[in-house]
């Protein structure tokens, strides 16, 4: 890896991409994604897959996507919430994210998975709490990602739009 990259973050680089899965853990979210069509045999696979490898950035990632697609959109949010914490903590960033800054890691390199993890992580927490209600929250999270990835890679810009016209909406 070069100076600079995501050599720091390694490990967790590395467990984004499924890696260091305790076996019983990688059998129980290949039986959830075999079984997704049975959600309540699928989420079981997934919750048994956590208590296998807890706090895994793989097993998070795959009830993130769970929840997300099943429309549990609660759930959701309190898994973006420890994919936060998660990636806060792997990068040594603090754990309130309305206290990080650009500086602390390299949030414009878009090939640095570390940080891209956090920004993405970000942005689902963001968009989550404009689905359920809370603009206020969601648009403070999305100026904070926008000020970590200023060239929008992102796309937090997006979601603030949309914002803008739901509230302009309200107006007319």
């Amino acid at each position: 890896m070069t100076p600079g990259s995501d050599a720091p973050f390694a490990e967790f680089s590395a467990a984004l991409l499924g890696e260091g899965l305790p076996p019983e853990a990688e059998r129980h979210l290949r039986l959830a994604a075999e079984n997704y069509r049975f959600g309540d045999v699928a989420e079981a696979h997934l919750l048994d897959a956590q208590t296998a490898a807890p706090g895994h950035a793989a097993v998070l990632i795959g009830l993130y996507r769970f929840y997300f697609y099943q429309g549990q959109l609660a759930q959701t949010l309190e898994i973006a919430q420890q994919c936060l914490g998660k990636a806060a903590r792997e990068m040594g960033l603090p754990g309130d994210w309305r206290e990080v800054r650009p500086g602390m890691a390299r949030f414009d390199a878009y090939e640095e998975m570390a940080p891209r993890f956090f920004l993405f992580s970000l942005k689902g927490y963001a968009y989550l709490r404009m689905r359920l209600g809370d603009m206020d929250e969601g648009r403070h999270a999305l100026q904070k990602l926008l000020e970590l990835d200023s060239s929008d890679k992102i796309g937090a810009q997006v979601l603030l739009d949309v914002i803008a016209r739901a509230e302009a909406a309200e107006d007319d």
